[in-house]
């Protein structure tokens, strides 16, 4: 996601280096990989030599089949994967050779939906796949005997049977019943047990942003669940709108908004007349993205461009440091901004050549550093340190599109089409800046379907604006209680740029990036 090209740039070897080491060091990388019943592209991470392959439920985790294989070209594995069949309910390991071993280590994690739901209980039934157990919580004085299954599933779709079946209607959990799963010849013993509550409703879970609190609870299903909230300075509760709340079953959640930043609230689920718990928490301040603006910009002695003060906080980069070894810049300060005044960053997508030999540069901004040119190809380092959770990106754009006239052969069919520019914003739980490659045989890019990211989003256009439009790029979180270490932003004037794909000309202007915290 997100081009890089301002990563391809071209260092020019110009003399000759006499190499005494008789065994260089050369890592070696599976390039490629897929098995059958993967639910998405396998994650390669080829700076810490790890695979990690997400599988559909179906799948037989134990007997995982590949169907793609493709390490460094003078590599040697001591696995050809492509034949027989592994089991990736543990760690893999496959050995890559060439001068030195470079042990790589395979991973696979399968998601099962299981539930199990009866007319009546408290909250939502306890499935716990590790003890092979189930766990239902019925009001006190409840008849244990004459309970009604709504529904059961406790292993794959399609090809798990229960025994004795677990169909919808009558169930006497009087005592424990044990049933037997049985999915891709594997069998299980689980067992379901009922216990009583006074408990009618619970205040589950309480995640505190910076001007919106995320609740959970648990009650019966059949009445009307949810929330109510204040500050723990005032005596006065507020409720939150019934078409907030959103229940499944005994379970329901809820988004508070409007909130105020660095205060103390109290929040309770609510269960017709009954109250729950109240769990306190404190929701987070909020912050400013450093020179959002993009008024902060330097030019070293021989002439390239820094997106920060000499002596100033260096948040952003660019890929200058590539482009500027045949002395072009790809991303400039510019006084055509949004607001009439200050600076705002123009990006531009370059042909970068030495006698009609190079690669198309995309120009962009991101959050991180350029950390070196590696042959024909730029090394970034992205990300900064950051903890809040914001709602929505908002900025100032402009964007000038033009024909694709560079492409790789992976995209030689996109000649001729509109460019098209790209902006994305992404939280993650990186525990340093992610290492981008664009390097073919060593390429790692940002992927937002990663397990590292936690919320994300982005924007694409391809058409030409006459002027600066405002735009807001919503954040998709993908867990409430998550707290992000890194934030990285990226704004390129072609979106494929990272394949060296994109218009000669395109060019893309953006200013005042800006963070909300509300919905």
């Amino acid at each position: 996601m997100g081009a890089m090209a301002f990563c391809c740039l071209m260092s020019f070897i110009t003399g000759c280096i006499k190499n005494d080491i008789p065994y260089p060091r050369i890592p070696q990388n599976i390039l490629a990989i897929a098995a059958r019943g993967e639910s998405a592209p396998a994650e390669i991470d080829s700076i810490n030599y790890k695979v990690h392959i997400a599988l559909e439920e179906d799948a037989n985790i134990a007997e995982v089949r590949f169907t793609e294989f493709v390490i460094s070209p003078e590599a040697h594995s001591d696995v050809n994967l492509l034949e027989g069949t592994y089991d990736l309910s543990q760690p893999l390991f496959v050995t890559l050779s060439l001068y030195q071993d470079y042990v790589w280590e395979i991973t696979a994690t399968q998601t099962i939906e299981r539930y199990f739901e009866v007319e009546g209980e408290v909250g939502a039934s306890v499935v716990d796949a590790v003890a092979k157990r189930v766990v239902v919580t019925m009001p006190e004085g409840t008849d244990l005997s004459r309970l009604t299954l709504l529904r059961a599933k406790l292993g794959p779709a399609g090809i798990t049977t229960m025994t004795p079946s677990l169909d919808p209607g009558p169930l006497d959990l009087s005592y424990p019943l044990q049933v037997t799963v049985t999915a891709n010849g594997q069998e299980e013993i689980w067992t379901i047990y009922a216990e009583l509550t006074e408990t009618i409703v619970s205040t589950t879970q309480v995640d505190a942003w910076s001007m919106v609190v995320w609740a959970y609870g648990s009650g019966p299903a059949e009445v009307v669940n949810g929330f109510e909230y204040r500050k723990t300075s005032e005596s006065e509760w507020h409720e939150v709108p019934q078409e907030d709340v959103v229940q499944t079953q005994g379970t329901f959640s809820a988004c508070i908004r409007h909130l105020e930043p660095l205060t103390e609230y109290s929040v309770r689920a609510v269960s017709g007349a009954d109250k729950g718990n109240e769990v306190i928490v404190t929701t987070e301040a909020i912050a400013d993205i450093p020179d959002g603006s993009f008024d902060q910009w330097s030019k070293t002695d021989a002439g390239m461009w820094q997106p920060w003060n000499v002596d100033g906080e260096r948040f952003w980069d660019t890929g200058n440091r590539g482009s500027f070894t045949v002395k072009v810049n790809i991303t400039t300060p510019t006084d055509h901004t949004a607001t009439g005044s200050g600076q705002a960053a123009k990006l531009e997508s370059k042909f970068v050549s030495v006698f009609g030999i190079g690669k198309l540069a995309s120009g962009a901004i991101f959050t991180g550093e350029y950390l070196r040119t590696a042959g024909m190809d730029g090394v970034l380092g992205f990300g900064r340190p950051w903890k809040l959770r914001p709602t929505k990106l908002r900025g100032f754009m402009q964007y000038e599109t033009s024909e694709i006239t560079r492409a790789s052969a992976d995209f030689a069919d996109m000649k001729g089409q509109p460019d098209s520019c790209q902006i994305y914003v992404a939280l993650t739980d990186w525990t340093a800046p992610y290492e981008i490659r664009t390097k073919a045989s060593e390429r790692q890019l940002f992927d937002p379907n990663a397990s590292y990211v936690i919320a994300y989003g982005q924007l694409t256009f391809g058409g030409t604006q006459n002027g600066y439009v405002p735009f807001e790029i919503e954040l998709n979180y993908r867990s409430t209680s998550k707290v992000p270490t890194y934030l990285q932003i990226t704004s390129t004037s072609s979106k494929y740029g990272d394949y060296f794909t994109g218009g000669e000309s395109s060019v893309l202007y953006v200013d005042e990036y800006s963070f909300d915290w509300d919905y």
